[in-house]
Formats: structure tokens, C-alpha cells, sequence
């Protein structure tokens, strides 16, 4: 029996149901629980599952988590946003300008960066605004993965996809291919959510309420540790564009951005307490889950079986979506790229960012700027399902891939 897959597959059943008997299940419990089976049963080594675990993405979780957290508790997060939103008389509006802020923002911060400090904001302008927070949670979630497609930095396998490719002026090549569709993808999302929530899209004007920054010192720490994650972010976009090597690696960044935090605030024990530790324990059992059932093989015999055609642009989409469903699209990227390296177009690259990324629109595992999403809610109380996601992402997905396939196939 090849213990690993079935195990990867009771997690998604688990998270699907949220429920094993009269137990409720979190989805971090799901993946952790999968994780110690393959471990318990030796599937994988204790070796190998230590290095299985991206010390770069841990460190830029937990680096992102300090500010974000920093960002609520300072009451600087809702300040802005109140100075952002308050523009909005309507909840149509308010939901477009949640997507094009939060995607538009996603191409410089890095999705799961604007996962973090989004949650909490949405959260807020659902209770103020007596909405539906399922609404707003699932615009943040679209919004940072449509919007993640377009750049080079986004998100994390396309940044991989540019270094280990040597695209030449990524950012150029990113922008010109992807960023019409992904504009106009945007909007399909609009459409999408006014569909599946037409009683949260009603006509009484929104009242938005002033808001006050709580603690000063610590919102003058927060803004310092924001703008740092802007200005590093940025300085790494212009010298990856000119060719030169990265300022820092993003954990690096991260950390450097919550060190003023950790270091001169006088509520650095409460801000490591109250960060989400749930969704960084999810990160490391997912990674330990998902590098043990590719070293059964099954996936790759499955593959050689198909006899697929690995560089056409919408085989290299549909199986990345796919398969960023069952081994998370950074690792999936990583072992695609070998299989691409002998194609004759861009394209069949750029391909690979959009159906990795977009896989993340289908369902909570395919992106874990969603799982950021989903346990953040979680942790403040609020559940988002497996089956509520998927509702709404499956259609979704399938017409920003037909979207995108018509741009990439010219």
C-alpha cells in the first residue's frame, strides 16, 4: 500500500469535512497528523524530513507573522485601511477595490505577505460593515493569487521560475505576457463573487467608522517594519531587473523587518504569542507530507504513463494546477523546471507560473497564501470550508485558465 499517498489524501478528506466523528478537525491538525504517519511508519526518514522543511519559507512566515500582528494590535492596519476603504459608499465597490488593491499590491509584497496582514482587515470591514466575511475572505485569497501572476516576485515559485530559467528583464517578460489577463481576471473574480453572494451585494450606502491607532509606539515600530518590507521588496525588484544579484533573500527580508519589532518594543512576548504558530506548524508537516509521497514515485510513473507532451502550454497549465494540489506548487515548480529546459518558447515557463499559481483559486491546498488565509480566519473565529472555496474557486479557475491559455497560446 503506498502509505504516503493514501495518507495525503485522508488529510484532503479530513480538511474537506472539518470533522472525524464527534471531533472537529482544524486543517492544521489534518496535514500534522498526516505528516506523523509518514513519519511514525518510516516512509520518511527523520533526516529527510528535517530537510524536507523550507527554512526560507518558516523564516519569512514567522518574520511576516511579527509585523502582521504588530500591524492589528498597533491599530495601524485599520487606520490605513480606514484612510483606503473609506472611499467605498457600497459593497461592490468595496470588494473591487479589495481585489485591485490586494492584487496590485500582491506584485511587489509577495502574496502570502498581503495574505498575512489582509485577514485580520477583512475580518474587520465584514463585522463593520455587517457583511458576510466568507465574501471578503475569498476576494483577499483570488485577489492575491491572480494578482501574484503577473510579476516575477509574486509569489515564490515564480521567482524560482525567473532565477532558474535566466530570464532575461523578468519583470518585462512577466508584466507584457500577464498582466492584461490578469487585470481582467480580476474582474471575472468580481463577477464570480457577486454571483455566489448576491444577498452581500445590497444598495444601502456603507457608513465607515473613524478609526484610532491604539498604541503609538508600536504603530511607529509597525509603519518602520512595513515600509522596510516595501522598500527591500522593491530594491530586489529594480536590481533583479538590471541583472544584479538580490539585495536579500525574502526570509532575510522578513526578519529584518521584524527585528525592530522584536527588539525595541516592550510587547514582543505578546506579539510572539499571539502570531499564528498553527499555520507554521501546518508549513512544516505539509512539507514533510508532500517530499514523502514524491519519493514513492507514483506521481512520476503516472506522468511516464500518460505519455503527455510536457512543454505544451496547456499541458504544462492543467498539470500544474493539478499537481500543486497534491505537492504544493513550490516544490512542483522546482521539479518541473528540469522538464522545460529544452523548450523553444518562454511561454511554456510563463505557463508554469500561471498554472501553478492559479491552482491556488481551485482549492484551500493549492496555494499557501490560502491556508494563511483560512487559519488566520480561523484563529479569530471565523471558518472558511474546504466545499465554500471550492464552490467558487472551481469555476472561477476554470475561466482564468481559459483566459490565460488564450493569451499564452499567441
Amino acid at each position: 500500500m503506498n502509505i504516503p499517498f493514501v495518507a495525503l489524501l485522508c488529510v484532503f478528506v479530513l480538511i474537506a469535512m472539518r470533522r472525524f466523528g464527534r471531533m472537529r478537525v482544524a486543517i492544521w491538525q489534518a496535514m500534522l497528523g498526516g505528516a506523523l504517519v509518514v513519519v511514525l511508519t518510516r516512509q520518511i526518514g527523520i533526516g529527510a524530513s528535517l530537510r524536507a522543511i523550507d527554512p526560507d519559507v518558516m523564516l519569512f512566515l514567522f518574520g511576516m507573522f511579527v509585523v502582521g500582528q504588530a500591524l492589528v494590535a498597533s491599530g495601524y492596519l485599520y487606520f490605513l485601511a480606514y484612510r483606503l476603504f473609506s472611499h467605498a459608499t457600497s459593497p461592490g465597490a468595496l470588494v473591487s477595490m479589495v481585489l485591485f488593491a490586494a492584487g496590485i499590491a500582491s506584485t511587489v509584497l509577495m502574496n502570502d505577505t498581503v495574505a498575512i496582514i489582509g485577514t485580520p482587515l477583512m475580518l474587520r470591514l465584514a463585522r463593520e460593515h455587517r457583511m458576510d466575511p466568507k465574501l471578503l475572505l475569498l476576494a483577499l485569497a483570488f485577489s492575491v493569487t491572480i494578482g501574484s501572476v503577473m510579476s516575477p516576485i509574486g509569489n515564490p515559485q515564480n521567482l524560482l521560475i525567473a532565477v532558474r530559467t535566466g530570464m532575461h528583464f523578468p519583470f518585462s517578460v512577466f508584466f507584457k505576457a500577464l498582466a492584461v489577463p490578469s487585470l481582467i481576471n480580476l474582474v471575472l473574480a468580481y463577477g464570480v463573487l457577486r454571483l455566489f453572494f448576491r444577498r452581500s451585494f445590497h444598495t444601502r450606502v456603507l457608513v465607515h467608522t473613524p478609526v484610532a491607532i491604539t498604541d503609538l509606539a508600536l504603530a511607529r515600530l509597525a509603519r518602520i517594519s512595513l515600509l522596510m518590507v516595501i522598500l527591500l521588496a522593491a530594491a530586489n525588484a529594480v536590481l533583479e531587473e538590471t541583472g544584479a544579484a538580490r539585495v536579500l533573500p525574502l526570509s532575510w527580508i522578513a526578519l529584518a523587518a521584524a527585528l525592530p519589532l522584536l527588539v525595541l518594543s516592550p510587547r514582543r512576548g505578546e506579539l510572539l504569542r499571539d502570531i499564528d504558530w498553527k499555520t507554521l506548524t501546518f508549513f512544516a508537516a505539509m512539507f514533510v507530507l508532500t517530499e514523502s509521497v514524491w519519493q514513492t514515485g507514483y506521481i512520476q510513473s503516472l506522468l511516464a504513463h500518460w505519455r503527455l507532451h510536457l512543454t505544451d502550454v496547456h499541458t504544462v497549465m492543467g498539470l500544474s494546477v493539478v499537481l500543486s494540489q497534491l505537492i504544493s506548487n513550490v516544490p512542483l515548480v522546482a521539479l518541473y523546471l528540469p522538464l522545460l529546459a529544452h523548450a523553444a518558447a518562454v511561454h511554456a515557463s510563463l505557463a508554469l507560473a500561471v498554472g501553478s499559481t492559479i491552482a491556488g483559486n481551485l482549492l484551500i491546498l493549492g496555494a499557501a497564501s490560502n491556508v494563511i488565509i483560512v487559519q488566520n480566519a480561523e484563529h479569530r473565529g471565523v471558518t472558511l470550508t474546504f466545499l465554500e472555496f471550492a464552490r467558487v474557486g472551481v469555476p472561477l479557475t476554470v475561466l482564468n485558465l481559459a483566459l490565460y491559455g488564450l493569451f499564452l497560446a499567441h
